[in-house]
């Protein structure tokens, strides 16, 4: 009996920790694979610009080094002592967007004013949001419980989400962060919550919304709106080729090129100044330009088995708060694929948005891979339990 206890606990430890070893390894891969991805899709432009082609890949280097290292930190700390420290996080969270209009501390760049100047680096105050939301939202809905279902409850749970979202689309203008912290905080209050009725009709609200804008859009009204525009432009590219659609046509040609197989690593054409922002947010359709259908569908696989372990990792942690800040993590990361590829592709309006571990950003690398040290923090205590 005790040795069949003993096969059974090994046979559950070497279990999670193959879901550990997965999860990191292929975390290790996008990373490496997205330093090269920027290599490629940047050297062009960092040769012409800043006389080095190796620009970009520098400065992301050094972003990633320091990632790892907040990684290594964030897994060495309890997980737990998060939760006593919601509100101040929560807190943070919220007071940290607005200092982008700070004379000085704001950076202004492609004229939008998203980024905080620190002297030492440049950090973007939506990627501390998204991860102090997440933090936040597991405390609360965990420290709640079966409250969490009253009004009062989802009012705490849902009010500091909507201010910071609120907050990031009006001051910095970036709709596609705004849209990632309430979609963050949707996902984490739908694993929570046994009811479904109150997603599905807030769902078909939001669809009916989505729709009405739509259509007024392309009613024949006159639409100055930036947003509408680029709504218009989502349906009628070709119309908009010289300006709002630019970008976006560019892209289409760059994954129609690819084929199959692609071109091969480091022989894009649109990266030599036709597509812009090649090695951020369009650095998707430079991979299936020179890697074709066959780079994209592995990638997105990749991101797959990342998704599905941090599931696993969320099922089988007992733990309310790990669990929950496993799904906030996994929500994040599956949010911003989905949004991403669906603007390369244009499936979606275009809207600036990274590809995590994949595109140029220096705050965004850092943060997302603080989010993988917690993810593998809650599964050591898994294990541990």
């Amino acid at each position: 009996m005790k040795e069949q206890h003993n096969r059974r606990r090994n046979a559950y430890k070497a279990a999670n920790g193959h879901f550990d070893f997965v999860l990191l390894i292929v975390v290790l891969f996008l990373v490496a694979f997205g330093l090269l991805m920027i290599y490629s899709a940047s050297s062009y432009k960092a040769g012409l610009d800043y006389g080095d082609p190796a620009y970009f890949l520098k400065k992301q280097l050094l972003s990633t080094l320091i990632g790892f290292g907040a990684l290594i930190v964030t897994v060495r700390i309890p997980y737990r002592l998060w939760k006593e420290l919601d509100l101040w996080i929560g807190l943070v969270g919220i007071l940290v967007i607005p200092l982008v209009k700070i004379p000085g501390l704001g950076v202004t760049a492609n004229g939008a004013t998203r980024w905080i100047d620190l002297n030492i680096v440049t950090v973007q105050p939506a990627e501390i949001t998204k991860l102090c939301m997440i933090i936040y939202l597991a405390a609360v809905i965990a420290k709640l419980g079966k409250n969490i279902r009253t009004r009062k409850g989802l009012m705490i749970a849902l009010i500091p989400p909507t201010i910071a979202a609120i907050l990031i689309y009006a001051i910095t203008k970036n709709l596609s962060s705004a849209v990632i912290v309430m979609g963050i905080a949707v996902a984490m209050l739908f694993v929570a919550l046994p009811n479904y009725k109150v997603f599905v009709v807030s769902g078909i609200a939001v669809i009916a919304v989505v729709v009405g804008v739509v259509l007024y859009a392309v009613s024949g009204s006159d639409v100055e709106s930036f947003r509408l525009l680029r709504v218009q432009a989502w349906l009628h590219p070709e119309d908009f080729s010289t300006d709002k659609a630019f970008q976006t046509l560019q892209s289409l040609y760059a994954i129609g090129s690819g084929g199959i197989w692609g071109k091969g690593l480091g022989q894009s054409m649109q990266k030599m100044g036709f597509l812009p922002e090649a090695q951020n947010d369009m650095i998707f359709s430079i991979l299936c330009e020179e890697l074709g259908l066959f780079g994209a569908i592995t990638v997105i696989f990749l991101f797959a088995i990342l998704i599905w372990s941090c599931m696993v990792i969320a099922n089988n942690t007992e733990d309310m708060f790990g669990a929950l800040l496993v799904v906030g993590v996994m929500a994040h990361f599956a949010i911003q694929v989905i949004l991403n590829i669906g603007v390369v592709t244009n499936t979606i309006p275009n809207t600036g948005i990274t590809l995590p571990f994949i595109s140029y950003g220096g705050s965004s690398i850092v943060f997302l891979l603080i989010e993988i040290g917690l993810v593998l923090n809650v599964s050591r205590g898994m294990r541990e339990q």
